[in-house]
């Protein structure tokens, strides 16, 4: 089983352990800048919905932009991406420790500056996450994502902490600038990697088109709703805990920032302690259960934060929280990695973390009004009630097990030679397949031909119809159009090898002696005059 494979392993393969040590040292960096945000908040604006914002305003780009950047992910270089992601925070932040130092930061002067962190953030995410399937294989990808999952919560366990450490001698400013410095191992270790080379023998897909492309796989793959819902709902849930641990930090445990930094170390630590028992438990329990019980032990973190004033008790709790967030989120993840084929990979990674981000950004502004209301335990207590709603969903809407599909490209379809000179913009084309099917295996087919129209729309079909002849009943033929050839030949070439048994099915229930015949139609909106298709040799 491949959740059984040890993450140490991956330590063998130089380019995962380089990158791994790079994004150590940038984690590092930005939890700590985290902690000098959060902390220089409470100093410049008494409302705790604008510490809360912080949080806030460094998830909402990544609910907003993520899906541009998933494009990006699908159609660029994804090491290029990420260079380009990697300078520009390098840039924020430099800018961002200036400031602090001259003392000019205001409130939503500081939002906006970790608003433009979270949009550099959006742009790196989905392409660093389709990479780890680029550089190690489908069988080691959850060992992949248990590990990167285990590096950031290390550096949670002793990021924080240093933080405050570093705020409370040094102030905020230095906490900037050791996050500035964070961006230069990645970087470096990107400018090292020779990444693999990608296919170019079809042009780029446009940007509305890919767009459209990613939504619309996600729309036609029920499983992977179920699991965007549930990453939704732990994020609009569970980030009260966090945006609103500063405030309880302060006025519930009347301490300093740097209590604030171990209790988030605390968080991290349990993070760790997770991810350790992330392949365990999968092994032995299905994923609804360790997902349910990820709901209820945060659940049970929100409702004992609430009451504690004291800290060992709430360092305690945060501990739980803590697995309680990576068991779920990394879990969602590789969910989502292996559910999902290459070509789509980076988009739907995008939209995974649009609603959970989405969530957190939500959450952020919601907890943090309930808060100046009520009062932080009142926000934390209701956060409570809210995961385990959660919880409850799923006995509902059940999350899906890790796919077992065989996801790579089935490399069947072999582009057709035509009568006439086509460019890939040429179009629009309609396809037309023809079967034969006795009476008797009506039921089956139709059966056959609804999972069809499924995956001819998933994979970029448009007008997908079956049709039965007046006449001869057992003549069916099934019908399609795409905007032009080279969107037909990136359609076929999107098969899996998932795909092939239904194929192979509705190839064995066709009655005729030949193989169903495909009609491939060029489509002419108005009728010219004169033919204005040129036949090859002409």
């Amino acid at each position: 089983m491949p959740d059984r494979i040890s993450p140490l392993i991956l330590f063998r393969n130089q380019t995962f352990r380089s990158l791994w040590i790079a994004a150590l040292a940038s984690n590092f960096g930005g939890l700590v800048q985290a902690v000098g945000a959060a902390w220089l908040m409470t100093s410049l604006s008494d409302s705790q919905n604008m510490v809360a914002l912080v949080q806030g305003s460094v998830a909402l780009p990544i609910m907003i932009f993520s899906l541009l950047a998933g494009v990006f992910a699908d159609n660029f270089d994804r090491r290029r991406v990420m260079l380009i992601a990697q300078s520009f925070m390098f840039g924020v932040s430099i800018l961002l420790t200036f400031m602090a130092f001259e003392g000019w930061l205001t409130p939503w002067l500081l939002l906006a500056f970790t608003f433009s962190i979270g949009c550099g953030t959006a742009l790196h995410n989905p392409s660093w996450q389709a990479t780890m399937g680029d550089i190690v294989s489908r069988e080691e990808l959850p060992s992949a994502v248990s590990l990167n999952s285990m590096g950031f919560n290390l550096m949670r366990s002793v990021g924080p902490a240093a933080g405050g450490a570093i705020v409370a001698i040094a102030g905020a400013a230095a906490a900037f600038a050791v996050n500035a410095l964070s961006y230069v191992a990645i970087i470096l270790a990107l400018l090292r990697w020779k990444a693999p080379l990608r296919d170019t023998h079809l042009p780029r897909e446009p940007m509305g088109s890919a767009f459209s492309a990613g939504l619309r796989y996600v729309a036609m793959s029920p499983n992977l709703m179920r699991v965007i819902l549930r990453g939704f709902w732990f994020g609009l849930s569970a980030i009260a805990l966090l945006a609103l641990l500063p405030v309880v930090v302060r006025e519930t445990l009347q301490a300093t920032a740097f209590v604030y930094g171990i209790m988030l170390g605390c968080f991290g630590m349990g993070a760790v302690f997770g991810a350790l028992a992330n392949a365990g438990l999968r092994a032995r329990f299905r994923n609804e259960m360790i997902a349910r019980g990820g709901f209820v032990g945060f659940a049970l973190s929100c409702a004992v934060l609430a009451v504690s004033a004291q800290p060992v008790l709430s360092g305690a709790a945060l501990m739980l929280a803590g697995a309680c967030w990576v068991l779920s989120l990394s879990m969602f993840n590789v969910t989502i990695q292996l559910s999902t084929p290459r070509w789509v990979v980076g988009r739907v990674i995008a939209l995974y973390q649009t609603g959970t981000f989405g969530g957190m950004a939500a959450g952020s502004l919601i907890w943090g009004i309930v808060a100046d209301r009520g009062g932080p335990e009142t926000a934390l207590a209701e956060a409570s009630v809210m995961l385990l709603i959660g919880a409850l969903i799923g006995l509902r809407l059940p999350l899906p097990e890790f796919s077992g599909l065989d996801l790579d490209p089935l490399n069947r379809f072999k582009e057709p030679d035509t009568r006439f000179d086509l460019s890939y913009r040429s179009g629009p084309v309609m396809v037309m397949v023809d079967y034969e099917i006795a009476q008797s295996d009506v039921p089956e087919f139709l059966a056959a031909m609804s999972l069809r129209r499924r995956v001819r729309i998933r994979d970029g079909a448009q007008q997908w119809a079956l049709l039965r002849d007046l006449h001869r009943p057992e003549h069916w033929s099934e019908s399609y159009h795409v905007p032009t050839w080279g969107e037909y030949v990136r359609h076929n070439e999107r098969r899996t090898n998932a795909d092939a048994e239904l194929s192979d099915q509705i190839r064995r229930l066709h009655r005729g002696e030949a193989p169903p015949e495909v009609h491939r139609m060029i489509e002419r909106q108005t009728v010219p005059l004169r033919d204005d298709m040129l036949q090859k040799g002409t």
